[in-house]
């Protein structure tokens, strides 16, 4: 006689993660009546009802599911809506504003400036900028001005007219031939006898920041950097060809004693002792 066999146990299908979420906004709204809601162990309880729940329901077909539907940009949120924001209103200028506002914007600028900023900056739409800055460049030719306006690329920009090409190189060649300040000078005597020597070892020896009388230095071609120093990382400056050829030497050997230059020290320390109020 065969044995009966036992049932076997039916297979469960799938959890269904749409039918999980209905199952607990729906547990959630009959449980929210009761005094113990807030007990974690009440819906620890509900989560394991749910799971055996929903194990034991048949899962969807794809086609029964409805589709989500997907909103482009941020979502509003109730009560929080922002207003749109309003466009600022277009500065009302006249000719003469706007040629002067130009120049100014122009004169400023370290390169071309395009006609979109121009207009953001003056507030005028590109249009009227874009006159505006024809006409300003056919004045300045009409009245051979030494400046004159050109279109560049994408931007606009002043640059002085070619003709007077040779005033502007004789003014910044005679520039350059200008004699050094005491305070240039001094420097320029301390980096030539304590090379190669930091900005701030000069500082310190003479008293003052030396920040501008270096740069005008370098610009000079007097003095250059030469390495970095390893203790401060700072860097190591000394003196060029060109100040040998200055002061005709062939080298530092050939530089003057400093001994001789320095005060004598024991009549220093008498005219300091005679400048005192007790002395």
């Amino acid at each position: 006689m065969t044995e009966p066999q036992e049932p076997r146990p039916a297979e469960r299908s799938p959890i269904s993660w749409e039918a999980l979420a209905a199952e607990l906004e729906a547990t959630r709204q009959e449980e929210a009546g009761r005094p113990d809601a807030a007990d974690p162990a009440v819906w620890d309880a509900v989560a394991a009802e749910l799971a055996a729940r929903v194990a034991e329901r048949p899962v969807p077909a794809a086609g029964d599911v409805p589709p989500v539907p997907v909103e482009s940009g941020p979502l509003p949120l109730p009560g929080l809506e922002l207003p749109e924001p309003e466009p600022e209103p277009e500065a009302d200028l006249d000719p003469a504003e706007l040629r002067g506002g130009l120049e100014a914007l122009l004169f400023v600028a370290d390169g071309p400036v395009g006609e979109a900023t121009l207009a953001d900056a003056l507030r005028c739409p590109v249009s009227r900028v874009r006159t505006a800055l024809a006409d300003l460049a056919a004045e300045h030719d009409a009245r051979r001005s030494g400046i004159t306006l050109r279109r560049v690329g994408e931007g606009w920009r002043f640059y002085t007219r070619e003709e007077f090409a040779p005033v502007v190189e004789r003014h910044l060649a005679e520039g350059q031939r200008t004699r050094l300040t005491q305070a240039a000078l001094e420097t320029l005597a301390v980096i030539a006898y304590r090379q190669p020597v930091t900005r701030a070892r000069v500082s310190a020896i003479r008293g003052v920041g030396v920040d501008g009388v270096m740069r005008t230095l370098l610009t000079r071609g007097l003095v250059v950097e030469v390495g970095t120093d390893p203790d401060s990382g700072g860097g190591l400056y000394g003196t060029t060809p060109l100040f040998l050829e200055r002061l005709g030497l062939t080298g530092l050997d050939e530089l003057p004693p400093l001994a001789p230059l320095l005060p004598d020290p024991v009549a220093l320390a008498r005219e300091e002792a005679a400048d005192r109020p007790d002395g």
